[in-house]
């Protein structure tokens, strides 16, 4: 996955960058890679702020926001489209059951904020009943189950996906969750960062959201410890986010009656029927020793103590529709203590963003009619096609893979299939139910329309036309079980700029490579290179290929590990190796497609910039923003992504064609010796 942390639009066109346009005429005044020049810092010192650095210097980062880049900007603009979607939905007096009804009245009680104060906490009501009437583990079970099919986020994380070593079946799969920090780390990091964050979740943010919840003062401050041991016990059989991308550590498949054995206190033929799920006769579980830990913490733990726990993880899991003390109180930690945000969006964002997110299809349904053309996608699966052709020619020229192993990789190469703009075939939504009483209920409707959705699919065919993003989201994955792309609408625009403005160069970069080129590379990186070309995790590489792939990617862990970033963290190289070999490889591929167009074999300047300038500086668009550091900070410790400046510099270090662009000698900061440049496709 690309992934931007989710970044917003300061003005402009919403406008797709098109494949092709090599006569563009562009001038400084609409040019996206000009107009963003640092022209005092030096592109051999820190390419990033080059690039970006005069942009960065204009935009500062907004109080509501943690980060701020073309993403936000991009983020923007389509909310303010959707915002309209949502409007006239809300006046349209649609029939009941359709698309523009649900729309319509989801938005209508997320903006009545007279209704949610009236309602308060009251709007969790059943569930808080349900949790208040548990008397014993079994019932304790019954009520995580029922929770868990609506979106709380339990001790349970089940869902229903492709089984690894057999893609065609869908089986049920258990993995770690449980927490309310962000991960395992949190509970046991030293570092001053930390520890502050973990003294206030403890003596603040817990205690208050479970006095708010309507327990008295005493009652709050003890389930708050209470509520902490349990998820203590828990982060200390949690693995480690890096531990977490080997697909053959984290594959564990079992019968039911195995699974019951691995966990004595839990009898998960129960819990399945519960949650919806009778007939499951095996699963997959990700982290065995989670599980051991949650049935040994059902005995260990008073079920009191885990009445709190359930209690804390309704209320966190639907603060943000609740009550404006409750919001408010999430918000202060996990906006402002986690993430630096000084104040929260203004309401119709954060219901935008909160339908977007469960009923996104819905509106991509009327957004890409809209702001999606036909010959739009039709250019962007050219760009595939080309990147495609590049990687082809890469893979046939490596000096240290065997033929077998070339054969299969271009063999599964062949197969990636593209999802480009929007699906073919959407979502049928006509089960959902929404209507203006209540937005939490909404919310939880939503959630539980999603949930069935997903558990569905248990025992039937992969649908291989679902997506799993909607065509407004500015991002894009690889499936490896699918072995495919998905590449929505959204994550071709460029701010501010027409599609006939924009020239090859730009769109090479921040198109071809940025996006195509890094999804198609997870194809072959650490973790994806693991799986066939049917999506199968099945060995295909010589033993011998293994080792050298395995001793270059090394060369790229060790790199990233060498940069500090904030106090005393660092980039962790073996979590963000995947992303990190998908990025260079990305560079590369849409470089040498670009070196095929008639802008790149012209060689005229634009601005004063040359062709290959522009696709350096278009790649540095596709990062364009900075970010808060405590922000930055949970992303080095959360997420298997680097920081986005570094995005740019690391993998640019190593691509000789920019040494020669941009004359990076040695002795500057961006030098690494040809020896230590790290190639791998």
């Amino acid at each position: 996955m690309k992934h931007l942390n989710i970044k917003l639009l300061t003005a402009g066109i919403l406008s797709l960058a098109i494949y092709g346009s090599a006569t563009a005429q562009t001038h400084p005044a609409n040019d996206p890679v000009f107009q963003n020049l640092d022209k005092s810092v030096s592109p051999g010192a820190d390419f990033f702020k080059y690039a970006n650095g005069g942009w960065i210097s204009k935009n500062p980062i907004p109080p509501a926001y943690s980060s701020w880049g073309i993403g936000n900007v991009v983020g923007e603009d389509i909310r303010t489209r959707l915002q309209k979607i949502n409007e006239d939905a809300m006046k349209a007096n649609a029939p009941k059951g359709s698309s523009t009804q649900k729309i319509g009245d989801f938005y209508y009680s997320g903006l009545d904020s007279a209704g949610i104060e009236k309602l308060g906490i009251n709007a969790l009501k059943p569930q808080l009943d349900q949790i208040a009437a548990i008397t014993d583990v079994n019932s304790l079970l019954n009520v995580t189950a029922t929770l868990s099919t609506i979106g709380t986020r339990t001790f349970i994380g089940a869902g229903v996906g492709q089984d690894d070593k057999n893609s065609s079946k869908m089986m049920l799969q258990l993995n770690q969750t449980g927490l309310g920090l962000p991960n395992r780390d949190y509970y046991f990091k030293t570092d001053a960062r930390t520890v502050k964050i973990r003294n206030e979740y403890q003596a603040n943010y817990l205690p208050n959201m479970l006095k708010l919840s309507g327990l008295s003062d005493e009652q709050a401050k003890a389930d708050a410890k209470s509520v902490y041991a349990i998820e203590k016990s828990l982060a200390d059989s949690s693995r480690k986010l890096e531990d977490l991308r080997d697909p053959y550590r984290n594959y564990n498949k079992m019968t039911v009656a195995q699974f019951n054995k691995l966990t004595p206190n839990i009898d998960w033929n129960k819990v399945f029927a519960k949650m919806g799920m009778p007939y499951v006769d095996s699963v997959i579980i990700g982290q065995p020793e989670y599980y051991k830990a949650v049935s040994k913490g059902l005995s260990t733990f008073p079920v009191n103590d885990w009445k709190a726990y359930l209690r804390w993880k309704l209320i966190s899991s639907y603060a943000p529709y609740l009550n404006n003390a409750i919001g408010a109180e999430s918000f202060h930690f996990t906006g402002t203590i986690l993430r630096g945000q000084k104040q929260q969006l203004p309401r119709w964002k954060r219901v935008l963003d909160t339908e977007n997110g469960i009923m996104g299809e819905l509106l991509g349904q009327l957004f890409v009619k809209e702001y999606f053309p036909e010959k739009a996608k039709a250019r962007y699966v050219a760009l595939v096609e080309a990147i495609r052709d590049s990687y082809k020619e890469h893979i046939e020229k490596l000096d240290w893979m065997s033929p077998e192993t070339k054969q299969k990789a271009l063999l599964k190469l062949s197969t990636i299939h593209p999802k480009v703009g929007y699906p073919d075939k959407w979502k049928d939504f006509s089960n959902l139910q929404i209507d203006r009483t209540s937005y939490a209920a909404n919310v939880m409707n939503a959630r539980h329309w999603q949930y069935l959705n997903n558990i569905n699919k248990l025992g039937k065919p992969v649908d291989h036309t679902e997506w799993n993003m909607t065509p407004q989201t500015y991002n894009a994955n690889y499936s490896p079980s699918n072995n495919e792309i998905t590449l929505p609408a959204a994550q071709f625009i460029v701010p501010g700029i027409k599609d006939e403005d924009m020239d090859d160069a730009v769109v090479y970069g921040y198109a071809a490579a940025s996006t195509i080129g890094h999804e198609i590379t997870h194809g072959f990186d650490d973790e994806g290179r693991q799986y066939d070309e049917k999506g199968n995790l099945k060995g295909w590489w010589t033993a011998e290929d293994s080792v050298k792939f395995t001793k270059r990617a090394q060369m790229l862990v060790n790199q990233f590990n060498s940069y500090k970033i904030l106090d005393s963290l660092h980039v962790n190289g073996q979590a963000s190796l995947g992303e990190n070999i998908a990025d260079l490889g990305g560079i590369v591929l849409g470089l040498d497609a670009f070196k095929k167009t008639q802008q790149y074999k012209e060689g005229k300047t634009i601005n004063g910039l040359t062709p290959m300038q522009r696709f350096f500086l278009g790649y540095a668009l596709g990062w364009l923003g900075h970010e808060r550091d405590e922000a930055l900070a949970q992303q080095l410790s959360t997420d298997v992504h680097a920081p986005g400046f570094l995005r740019v510099n690391a993998p640019f270090s190593d691509v000789p064609e920019f040494y020669q662009t941009f004359g990076v000698k040695k002795g500057d900061a961006m030098w690494i010796d040809p020896d230590k440049r790290v190639k791998i496709w």
